[in-house]
């Protein structure tokens, strides 16, 4: 089985646990499908999963083994709005044999996008074609399982991190991200920095890979004019989580997002999440219930400012996000969604 390293640590066990040898490969790493052709080729790959309908997606095409899509959210919400881009991920899409959605309204938002295409496309050729998206695509929600490492040790991390105050008078609010546009780790640095000045127990601290080599230049170089602003590497998982466990808050600022794990796993470990309020964070953040959604960096300012003098909004959100996720996150529940999908993967495109 041929997957993208962007699939969660959760989903490749899914299909492990199912008996299935994985190749764990990141689209990046490919310029062209016939990269991808001599690797299946090599490791003698019997399907593939893929996340991400365009930059994944594209590279699967033509090679003659069955594969499924992940919609990333980029894909749904930006890269279907590019016209060349929206006509390979609508092939894409014909092609594979399942897609998933985190969410109905992205489900709805791919199968009027392509139905609409192929109404256009039905229309120019005179000839009836059949909608890529009927009855492909199915909705998961995200599982989450938290594992933070229990002999973490916070006073070291904020030592690392250059924080030399005392942990216990602190507020940190932690933005997980990896360091690319879309996920804006810039938005709010400003108006977090002006707030440290007045409030210096108050940092932020941005944790995540270097994806865009270009854009992490530029990050770095704004965080270190910015007071009370960090940026630390990526880190393992069960670290991340520890980290998360021990900040005041957790962060997300995407101007575009399919399903934050990050938001979900704060919620799962009992911290309180300020997001960016776009369709992908909505739907799973209601605002002053299971976390905060602003619009603005001087909005988010506000919120935060709100949630360190209010314990009581604290609690009542940490309460309902962590019920929230047991109840429509089950990591079991997607375990046995994605294994079923899978069997649709077994056997020839006529079966």
């Amino acid at each position: 089985m041929l997957t993208a390293r962007c699939l969660s640590d959760d989903t490749l066990a899914h299909l492990e646990a199912a008996g299935h040898v994985c190749i764990l490969k990141d689209a990046f790493d490919f310029e062209s499908p016939s990269e991808i052709a001599n690797l299946i080729l090599a490791e003698n790959c019997e399907a593939a999963l893929a996340l991400h309908l365009y930059r994944g997606g594209r590279l699967l095409q033509g090679h003659r083994i069955p594969f499924g899509i992940i919609f990333g959210g980029t894909d749904v919400n930006e890269d279907a709005n590019q016209g060349e881009k929206n006509i390979v991920m609508g092939r894409v899409l014909e092609e594979a044999r399942f897609a998933v959605a985190f969410t109905e309204s992205m489900k709805e938002m791919a199968q009027a996008q392509w139905k609409a295409r192929q109404i256009s496309l039905a229309v120019t050729r005179a000839v009836p074609v059949q909608p890529h998206a009927k009855g492909k695509i199915y909705v998961q929600s995200q599982g989450i399982a938290t594992t933070p490492n229990a002999a973490f040790n916070w006073n070291t991390f904020l030592q690392r991190s250059k924080i030399n105050q005392s942990a216990d008078n602190l507020h940190i609010f932690l933005l997980i991200c990896g360091l690319r546009q879309v996920k804006d780790p810039l938005y709010l640095v400003d108006a977090f920095s002006e707030w440290h000045q007045e409030e210096p127990s108050v940092y932020l601290v941005i944790a995540g890979p270097e994806v865009d080599p270009v854009f992490t230049r530029e990050v770095k170089a704004k965080v270190r004019r910015a007071a009370g602003v960090r940026l630390i590497g990526e880190m393992p998982q069960e670290d991340l989580h520890a980290v998360v466990k021990n900040c005041f808050a957790v962060v997300n600022s995407s101007v575009s997002e399919g399903m934050s794990a990050a938001i979900l796993e704060a919620m799962d470990l009992e911290v309180p999440v300020l997001a960016r309020n776009i369709p992908g964070n909505a739907a799973v953040v209601k605002h002053e219930v299971t976390g905060l959604l602003f619009s603005s960096p001087q909005e988010f300012v506000h919120l935060a400012k709100r949630l360190v003098s209010d314990p009581a909004l604290e609690k009542e959100i940490v309460g309902n996000g962590r019920e929230y996720v047991r109840m429509y996150h089950s990591w079991q529940v997607e375990r046995d969604t994605y294994q079923q999908l899978i069997s649709k993967l077994e056997g020839s495109t006529e079966d």
